[in-house]
Formats: C-alpha cells, structure tokens, sequence
C-alpha cells in the first residue's frame, strides 16, 4: 500500500497522512515522514515542502481512500466480526482454528495477534486502526485466506477503525459493564458495540446471546439475526454438566437436540462454543464434522490455562472485568475442589467503577483473596488496591502487591485438592509499568516456583 500513517513505515515515494488519536497527532511527525521520502502529504493544517493536500478530516478522508482503491482487493474475503465484553478472543481464535482445520483457510485478528496459519505478529491494539487492518486484511487475501475472524472492541467501533467493512458474519457475546473510563455510560459503550451490527451485508447473519439484558441493541430489525442462549432461542441450551475434565452439553435447533463434548470448562464456554457452532452450520458443514472439531478444540493461551500441582490446580486466565471473574470462579466451583483461593488486581488508567466490584466478587465466592498489581500503568498500585477495597465487608484477604510474592503465597496456601485462580493477565508476558513493558508472564512465574 502506497499510503502510511506512520512515518517510520514511510518510503520513497509513499502518501503520508497525518491522523489524529486519542493520545497522538500525526501532524507532529509529517516532517519527519517528508525526510523518509514521502511525495504527498495529507494533512488538516499547514502547507509543506512536498505536494501538499489540505481536507477538513484526514480520517474521513483515509476510509475513503481506502474504500475506492483497496477494498474491492479484499470485499469477497468473508469477514466474521464479534463484539461484547467477554469471550470475543476464545470464541474467534477458536472459530479461526476451525475453519483452518475444516478446509477454510482463515485469518484471526483480535487480543492474540494477528495469526493466518501460525501466529504472524503481536498487534498493538484488539482492533488495529483502519490502515493496518487493511493492510492485514490484504495480507491474509495474499496468503490465500477465504475468511477473516476479528475481535472488533467498543473502542475501534466509535474510533471508525472498521469503517468501510463489511461484515459477512456480527457476533455479541455479552455485556458487563467495562470501558466506562471511554465510553462515560453504559448506553454509549452499548451504542459503541451497535455499531457493528449495521455494518452487516445484505445477505449476512447477526448472531446474537438472547440471554443478555442488553440484546435488544443488537437484534436490529433490518438484519437476519440468529439468537442463541439457555432462554428460547434459534439455538437453545437444553442442559450442560462438567466433571472437571470436560463439559457436555445440549443444544435444541429446529425441534432438533444435539449433544456436544468439549474440553473447555465452565458454562460461559458453552455459549462461546454455541457461537462456534452456529457460524460452522451456517456455512454447511454436519454435525458430525462440527461435533469432532468441538471435542478436539483446547482453549487458547491464557484462559483456564492449568498447571496440575500435586491434587490442586493452577489455573491462569485473563478475566479482567467482574462478569469474566465471577465466571471463572464459578467455574472452578464445579470443579472437585476443597478451597478456592483468587489472585487478582486492576489494571491503572482504567475503568475505576468495576475495581470494587472485582474485589467483592472474589471475596464472596473464594475462600480467600489476594489483591495484587496488575499493569498499574501510571497509577500506584496501592491507589489501585484501595479503590478495590472501597466498600469492602468481607475480610477474606490479604494485599501482596508484589505480583510474584502474591503468586508465590498463592501456592505456599495449597494443601489438597485446592485450587488457585491467577487471574487479569492470562497470555500477556509483561506488566505495564509507566510506558514500559517490563518480562512478566504468570504461568512461567507458576513453572518457575513450583520447579523450585
């Protein structure tokens, strides 16, 4: 592509155009991408040495641009977008697994990176900004791929960062309150995830979870939408039981029922799965192919990630909002288990209401809790940890702020059959600190200390 955004990209000869974001402004660096050999330069102010074109809004400008000359590389790619608090990265990573095993080559975008058919590279944001993502969208159009799964975050959906695209497939997993810190209320971040389900094809599916509260915003009248969950739906969870080493469940579709087994634990698994299911039917493919591919599937890096010690359980996962935290110990619950013990934190310059939250939900359904640093950013994590504690009437905790000290006591407290919960990191091999990302994954630190 001819046109960059980043001034460290620019080439000889290459359009750079000056976007502004949240925390940026590429105005700064038009200077610097004119010295790396740009021949134009489009920008919202100010007349440069280089061909210079002055519109009202570069963005605006950008999704244009991009729609007239590079989408018609990329519009017959089947794009499968998902939105919704939790879930979107084990159920797109999962679907993106699949549809590569089932003959589908299949491209994922989302917290994970960005994978085709092994991981290419680590992404900067969930959502990558328009540029890049059509940039990675060419990419997977260039290797073949016949479909592209995407996390697409409440942020990206009100950035405009898929403006443009059009989706063959919208999924809503959910809604908890998260991101408030952007959004400023529960509607606007509902309105921000709505988006999505107006940039659906003509000839598309919206798949939407009818358990959810919040369904409404996205069962819009002018789609085809799929309804899924345990209330009367298109889809129906009939029953599910997990032994601690997998769950089976039951789905009704059409007065047809059909039974499933996965590795995956827990309930909200299921509802990732049901999605999984509904995507694979919809594109035709039998219940016998789809009932192998879920009994086969294992959970992507960091969620219910487990390290057996002895009887106990480890287990590593990347809840980080009430609801996924609550889902995963309840999760636990219905493992064979004696005590329940949850380390967890908060991230800094985050959405400060759901901290207390966080804490009250991990002291009500653990037997104890470790209130711990989580990428405290540019906040102290002793702010961090007593905005968790405001309000606070249980006593079953202790403060550790040293994450690995929290990991280390975490697993001196096992005894037999205990289960300890590491919980807001999952994947992620660092802690942010300030601006810095400083070496730290959970599960090595797990490794680490039980070896020795």
């Amino acid at each position: 592509m001819n046109i960059k955004d980043d001034s460290r990209k620019v080439k000889k000869g290459d359009i750079f155009i000056a976007l502004k974001t949240i925390n940026n402004d590429g105005h700064k660096y038009v200077e610097d991408a004119i010295k790396n050999g740009a021949s134009q330069v489009i920008v919202e102010k100010g007349i440069y040495d280089v061909d210079t074109l002055v519109v009202p809004n570069t963005r605006e400008y950008l999704i244009k641009y991009l729609k007239d000359n590079y989408y018609p590389e990329i519009e017959d790619l089947r794009l499968i977008g998902m939105t919704g608090t939790n879930g979107k990265t084990t159920t797109c990573f999962l679907t993106h697994k699949t549809l590569n095993k089932l003959g589908i080559k299949c491209g994922y975008i989302g917290t994970l990176g960005f994978y085709i058919d092994e991981k290419i590279r680590d992404l900067s944001n969930t959502t990558p900004d328009i540029l890049e993502l059509y940039e990675l969208l060419i990419e997977c159009k260039e290797n073949g791929c016949k479909c592209v799964v995407m996390e697409v975050s409440s942020q990206a959906l009100s950035m405009q960062r898929v403006e443009g695209l059009e989706f063959d497939y919208t999924i809503f997993s959910n809604f908890t309150k998260d991101h408030l810190d952007y959004h400023g209320t529960i509607e606007n971040y509902a309105l921000a995830k709505q988006l999505l389900f107006k940039k659906l094809k003509k000839d598309g599916k919206a798949i939407v979870n009818i358990d959810d509260k919040y369904n409404h915003y996205f069962l819009l009248k002018e789609n085809n939408n799929i309804s899924y969950g345990a209330k009367k739906s298109d889809y129906q969870i009939l029953e599910y039981n997990m032994d601690g080493e997998k769950t089976t469940f039951k789905i009704k579709n059409k007065e047809q029922a059909e039974t499933y087994e996965m590795k995956l634990l827990g309930a909200y698994n299921v509802y990732n799965m049901l999605i999984i299911i509904i995507v694979l039917k919809d594109l035709g493919f039998s219940y016998k192919q789809i009932n192998k591919m879920v009994s086969e599937l294992d959970a992507p890096k960091g969620r219910m990630d487990t390290v057996f010690y002895g009887t106990n359980r480890i287990i590593v996962d990347y809840a980080h909002t009430p609801d996924a935290v609550k889902n995963v110990i309840m999760a636990a619950k219905e493992m064979k288990h004696n005590n329940i013990y949850t380390i967890v934190g908060c991230g800094g310059n985050r959405d400060k209401t759901k901290r207390p939250e966080m804490a009250r939900i991990a002291t009500e359904l653990s037997t104890k809790a470790i209130f711990t640093s989580d990428n405290p950013r540019f906040e102290k994590p002793m702010d961090i940890i007593n905005d968790m504690l405001q309000g606070l009437d249980n006593f079953n905790y202790e403060i550790e702020e040293n994450r690995e000290e929290a990991i280390k006591k975490g697993i001196q407290m096992l005894k037999e059959n205990d289960i300890l919960l590491i919980l807001g990191k999952g994947h992620e091999t660092y802690q942010i600190i300030g601006d810095k990302k400083i070496d730290f994954d959970d599960k090595e630190k797990v490794l680490n200390i039980i070896r020795r």
